[in-house]
Protein backbone atom coordinates (compact mmCIF):
# COMPACT_ATOMS: atom_id res chain seq x y z
CA UNK A 1 0.00 0.00 0.00
CA UNK A 2 1.35 3.28 -1.03
CA UNK A 3 1.99 6.03 1.54
CA UNK A 4 -0.52 8.37 -0.08
CA UNK A 5 -3.23 5.78 0.25
CA UNK A 6 -2.36 5.10 3.92
CA UNK A 7 -2.51 8.82 4.69
CA UNK A 8 -5.88 9.08 3.04
CA UNK A 9 -7.24 6.22 5.17
CA UNK A 10 -5.99 7.82 8.43
CA UNK A 11 -7.52 11.13 7.47
CA UNK A 12 -10.83 9.45 6.82
CA UNK A 13 -10.69 7.66 10.22
CA UNK A 14 -9.97 10.94 12.05
CA UNK A 15 -12.75 12.70 10.25
CA UNK A 16 -15.11 9.85 11.01
CA UNK A 17 -14.18 9.91 14.79
CA UNK A 18 -14.67 13.67 14.95
CA UNK A 19 -18.00 13.34 13.26
CA UNK A 20 -19.12 10.78 15.84
CA UNK A 21 -17.43 12.50 18.86
CA UNK A 22 -20.58 14.29 20.14
CA UNK A 23 -22.43 11.02 20.20
CA UNK A 24 -19.50 9.27 21.92
CA UNK A 25 -19.20 12.04 24.52
CA UNK A 26 -22.91 11.77 25.24
CA UNK A 27 -22.61 8.06 25.77
CA UNK A 28 -19.55 8.44 28.07
CA UNK A 29 -20.60 11.61 29.83
CA UNK A 30 -20.37 10.12 33.32
CA UNK A 31 -16.86 8.83 32.81
CA UNK A 32 -15.71 12.12 31.35
CA UNK A 33 -17.09 14.02 34.35
CA UNK A 34 -15.30 11.69 36.76
CA UNK A 35 -12.02 12.09 34.91
CA UNK A 36 -12.39 15.87 34.93
CA UNK A 37 -13.10 15.89 38.67
CA UNK A 38 -10.05 13.77 39.37
CA UNK A 39 -7.84 16.08 37.32
CA UNK A 40 -9.17 19.20 39.03
CA UNK A 41 -8.75 17.59 42.47
CA UNK A 42 -5.17 16.60 41.69
CA UNK A 43 -4.32 20.14 40.61
CA UNK A 44 -6.00 21.58 43.72
CA UNK A 45 -4.12 19.21 46.04
CA UNK A 46 -0.84 20.11 44.39
CA UNK A 47 -1.36 23.82 44.80
CA UNK A 48 -2.71 23.41 48.36
CA UNK A 49 0.32 21.40 49.42
CA UNK A 50 2.57 24.06 47.92
CA UNK A 51 0.64 26.79 49.75
CA UNK A 52 0.67 24.87 53.01
CA UNK A 53 4.37 24.14 52.79
CA UNK A 54 5.50 27.68 52.03
CA UNK A 55 2.83 30.04 53.34
CA UNK A 56 1.11 28.27 56.22
CA UNK A 57 4.40 26.90 57.55
CA UNK A 58 5.94 30.37 57.66
CA UNK A 59 2.83 31.73 59.33
CA UNK A 60 2.90 28.98 61.97
CA UNK A 61 6.56 29.57 62.66
CA UNK A 62 5.94 33.27 63.20
CA UNK A 63 3.00 32.51 65.49
CA UNK A 64 4.98 29.99 67.55
CA UNK A 65 7.95 32.35 67.86
CA UNK A 66 5.65 35.08 69.15
CA UNK A 67 4.10 32.78 71.76
CA UNK A 68 7.39 31.29 72.91
CA UNK A 69 9.08 34.67 73.38
CA UNK A 70 6.13 35.95 75.40
CA UNK A 71 6.87 33.50 78.22
CA UNK A 72 10.27 34.92 79.33
CA UNK A 73 9.12 38.47 78.60
CA UNK A 74 6.10 38.12 80.85
CA UNK A 75 8.15 36.39 83.55
CA UNK A 76 10.53 39.36 83.60
CA UNK A 77 7.60 41.77 83.82
CA UNK A 78 6.01 39.71 86.61
CA UNK A 79 9.26 39.73 88.59
CA UNK A 80 9.49 43.52 88.36
CA UNK A 81 5.88 43.88 89.47
CA UNK A 82 6.44 41.50 92.38
CA UNK A 83 9.21 43.78 93.67
CA UNK A 84 6.50 46.43 94.05
CA UNK A 85 4.12 43.94 95.69
CA UNK A 86 1.89 43.79 92.58
CA UNK A 87 0.34 40.49 91.47
CA UNK A 88 0.71 39.77 87.73
CA UNK A 89 1.46 36.05 87.53
CA UNK A 90 -2.00 35.38 86.09
CA UNK A 91 -0.95 36.79 82.68
CA UNK A 92 0.91 33.53 82.00
CA UNK A 93 -2.27 31.44 81.96
CA UNK A 94 -3.72 32.84 78.67
CA UNK A 95 -0.33 32.30 77.01
CA UNK A 96 -0.33 28.70 78.20
CA UNK A 97 -3.79 28.22 76.69
CA UNK A 98 -2.69 29.70 73.34
CA UNK A 99 0.32 27.39 73.26
CA UNK A 100 -1.89 24.37 73.86
CA UNK A 101 -4.26 25.38 71.05
CA UNK A 102 -1.31 25.88 68.71
CA UNK A 103 0.07 22.42 69.51
CA UNK A 104 -3.31 20.87 68.75
CA UNK A 105 -3.63 22.67 65.40
CA UNK A 106 -0.23 21.92 63.87
CA UNK A 107 0.90 18.68 62.24
CA UNK A 108 4.59 19.48 62.72
CA UNK A 109 5.81 17.33 65.60
CA UNK A 110 8.76 19.55 66.57
CA UNK A 111 6.66 22.72 66.60
CA UNK A 112 3.93 21.02 68.61
CA UNK A 113 6.45 19.63 71.11
CA UNK A 114 8.05 23.05 71.59
CA UNK A 115 4.65 24.64 72.18
CA UNK A 116 3.74 21.97 74.75
CA UNK A 117 7.06 22.36 76.59
CA UNK A 118 6.65 26.13 76.78
CA UNK A 119 3.07 25.69 77.99
CA UNK A 120 4.32 23.55 80.85
CA UNK A 121 6.99 26.13 81.66
CA UNK A 122 4.35 28.87 81.80
CA UNK A 123 2.14 26.83 84.12
CA UNK A 124 4.99 26.12 86.52
CA UNK A 125 6.25 29.71 86.44
CA UNK A 126 2.78 31.03 87.28
CA UNK A 127 2.89 29.09 90.54
CA UNK A 128 6.42 30.21 91.41
CA UNK A 129 5.72 33.92 90.89
CA UNK A 130 2.33 33.99 92.60
CA UNK A 131 2.42 36.32 95.60
CA UNK A 132 -0.42 34.63 97.47
CA UNK A 133 0.03 31.26 99.14
CA UNK A 134 -0.74 28.26 96.90
CA UNK A 135 -2.71 25.42 98.44
CA UNK A 136 -1.46 21.85 98.09
CA UNK A 137 -4.52 20.92 96.05
CA UNK A 138 -4.05 23.76 93.58
CA UNK A 139 -0.31 23.07 93.34
CA UNK A 140 -0.91 19.40 92.54
CA UNK A 141 -3.59 20.20 89.96
CA UNK A 142 -1.49 22.72 88.00
CA UNK A 143 1.72 20.69 88.18
CA UNK A 144 -0.24 17.70 86.85
CA UNK A 145 -1.29 19.83 83.88
CA UNK A 146 2.34 20.71 83.24
CA UNK A 147 3.34 17.05 83.56
CA UNK A 148 0.70 16.03 80.99
CA UNK A 149 1.99 18.71 78.64
CA UNK A 150 5.57 17.44 78.93
CA UNK A 151 4.41 13.87 78.27
CA UNK A 152 2.41 14.93 75.19
CA UNK A 153 5.54 16.60 73.88
CA UNK A 154 7.44 13.31 74.29
CA UNK A 155 4.64 11.41 72.55
CA UNK A 156 5.15 13.58 69.47
CA UNK A 157 8.62 11.99 69.09
CA UNK A 158 10.39 15.31 68.44
CA UNK A 159 14.08 15.99 67.99
CA UNK A 160 16.57 14.89 70.64
CA UNK A 161 16.92 18.39 72.11
CA UNK A 162 13.17 18.79 72.57
CA UNK A 163 12.72 15.26 73.89
CA UNK A 164 15.46 15.83 76.47
CA UNK A 165 13.84 19.13 77.52
CA UNK A 166 10.46 17.43 77.94
CA UNK A 167 11.92 14.58 79.99
CA UNK A 168 13.86 17.00 82.18
CA UNK A 169 10.63 18.94 82.73
CA UNK A 170 8.96 15.77 83.99
CA UNK A 171 11.69 15.50 86.60
CA UNK A 172 11.12 19.09 87.70
CA UNK A 173 7.41 18.39 88.10
CA UNK A 174 8.10 15.40 90.32
CA UNK A 175 10.53 17.39 92.42
CA UNK A 176 8.06 20.24 92.86
CA UNK A 177 5.49 17.75 94.10
CA UNK A 178 7.97 16.46 96.68
CA UNK A 179 8.69 13.19 94.84
CA UNK A 180 12.47 13.48 95.10
CA UNK A 181 13.22 9.81 94.46
CA UNK A 182 11.16 9.72 91.28
CA UNK A 183 12.70 12.99 90.15
CA UNK A 184 16.15 11.51 90.71
CA UNK A 185 15.30 8.53 88.52
CA UNK A 186 14.16 10.82 85.70
CA UNK A 187 17.25 13.02 85.99
CA UNK A 188 19.52 9.98 85.91
CA UNK A 189 17.78 8.51 82.86
CA UNK A 190 17.98 11.86 81.04
CA UNK A 191 21.64 12.32 81.91
CA UNK A 192 22.61 8.82 80.75
CA UNK A 193 20.73 8.53 77.45
CA UNK A 194 23.25 8.58 74.59
CA UNK A 195 20.72 10.06 72.16
CA UNK A 196 20.56 13.18 74.34
CA UNK A 197 24.31 13.75 74.21
CA UNK A 198 25.24 17.38 73.75
CA UNK A 199 21.83 18.78 74.60
CA UNK A 200 21.37 21.52 77.17
CA UNK A 201 18.67 19.55 78.97
CA UNK A 202 21.00 16.60 79.53
CA UNK A 203 23.58 18.89 81.11
CA UNK A 204 20.88 20.44 83.30
CA UNK A 205 19.68 16.99 84.37
CA UNK A 206 23.21 15.92 85.30
CA UNK A 207 23.69 19.04 87.40
CA UNK A 208 20.27 18.69 89.02
CA UNK A 209 21.12 15.10 89.87
CA UNK A 210 24.05 16.33 91.96
CA UNK A 211 22.09 18.89 94.00
CA UNK A 212 18.65 17.30 94.27
CA UNK A 213 19.42 15.93 97.75
CA UNK A 214 20.03 19.46 99.02
CA UNK A 215 16.36 20.35 98.50
CA UNK A 216 14.82 17.37 100.27
CA UNK A 217 14.68 18.99 103.71
CA UNK A 218 12.48 21.83 104.79
CA UNK A 219 13.91 25.24 104.07
CA UNK A 220 14.27 27.27 107.29
CA UNK A 221 15.35 30.87 107.11
CA UNK A 222 17.67 32.25 109.76
CA UNK A 223 15.86 34.72 112.03
CA UNK A 224 16.61 38.34 111.39
CA UNK A 225 19.04 39.98 113.87
CA UNK A 226 17.53 42.34 116.45
CA UNK A 227 17.54 46.03 115.51
CA UNK A 228 20.64 47.86 116.75
CA UNK A 229 20.21 49.97 119.87
CA UNK A 230 19.76 53.65 119.28
CA UNK A 231 23.08 55.29 119.56
CA UNK A 232 23.37 58.39 121.70
CA UNK A 233 23.84 61.48 119.70
CA UNK A 234 26.60 63.64 121.11
CA UNK A 235 26.32 67.32 120.49
CA UNK A 236 28.88 68.48 117.98
CA UNK A 237 31.30 71.14 119.19
CA UNK A 238 30.65 74.63 117.95
CA UNK A 239 33.41 76.89 116.76
CA UNK A 240 33.08 80.64 117.25
CA UNK A 241 35.22 83.22 115.56
CA UNK A 242 36.28 86.07 117.87
CA UNK A 243 35.84 89.69 116.80
CA UNK A 244 38.68 91.61 115.28
CA UNK A 245 39.69 93.50 112.21
CA UNK A 246 40.60 91.79 108.97
CA UNK A 247 44.38 92.05 109.61
CA UNK A 248 44.26 90.68 113.16
CA UNK A 249 45.04 87.02 113.92
CA UNK A 250 41.98 84.80 113.79
CA UNK A 251 41.21 83.12 117.11
CA UNK A 252 39.00 80.04 117.37
CA UNK A 253 37.13 79.97 120.67
CA UNK A 254 36.36 76.39 121.63
CA UNK A 255 33.96 75.67 124.55
CA UNK A 256 35.75 74.48 127.65
CA UNK A 257 33.56 71.39 127.97
CA UNK A 258 35.02 69.92 124.79
CA UNK A 259 38.24 67.99 125.45
CA UNK A 260 40.60 68.21 122.50
CA UNK A 261 43.18 65.98 124.21
CA UNK A 262 46.62 66.87 125.49
CA UNK A 263 48.66 69.37 123.52
CA UNK A 264 51.77 67.22 123.92
CA UNK A 265 52.30 63.53 124.74
CA UNK A 266 53.73 64.49 128.15
CA UNK A 267 50.66 66.47 129.24
CA UNK A 268 48.06 65.05 131.59
CA UNK A 269 44.83 63.69 130.14
CA UNK A 270 42.72 66.32 131.93
CA UNK A 271 44.85 69.30 130.86
CA UNK A 272 43.04 72.53 130.14
CA UNK A 273 42.33 72.91 126.42
CA UNK A 274 44.59 75.37 124.64
CA UNK A 275 42.99 77.97 122.35
CA UNK A 276 43.93 77.50 118.72
CA UNK A 277 45.36 80.56 117.01
CA UNK A 278 45.21 80.71 113.25
CA UNK A 279 46.89 83.57 111.42
CA UNK A 280 44.52 85.20 109.00
CA UNK A 281 45.85 85.81 105.52
CA UNK A 282 47.42 89.21 104.92
CA UNK A 283 44.88 91.21 102.95
CA UNK A 284 46.61 94.57 103.15
CA UNK A 285 48.00 94.31 99.66
CA UNK A 286 44.68 93.08 98.30
CA UNK A 287 42.84 96.02 99.89
CA UNK A 288 45.40 98.61 98.84
CA UNK A 289 44.45 100.86 95.91
CA UNK A 290 45.83 99.83 92.56
CA UNK A 291 48.95 101.66 91.48
CA UNK A 292 49.37 103.69 88.35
Amino acid sequence: MKSDHRHELKTNELADWMAHFPEWAKQNRTNLILVAVVIVAAVAVYFWSFYRRDVVSVRNQARLTSLVTQVPQQISSIARAAMQNTEQSYVLLPIAQDLQEFAQSTSNDDMAALALIERAEALRAELHYRLADVSREELTKQIDQARVSYQEALDREPSAALAAAAEFGLGLCEEELGMSEKATEIYRATAEKPEYAGTAAQEAAAYRLKIVDEYKGEVVFKPAPPPPAEMSKASAPTIEFGPGDANAPMVLQVPTDVNLGPAFPSDEADATPVPISVDAPDTSEANAPAGN
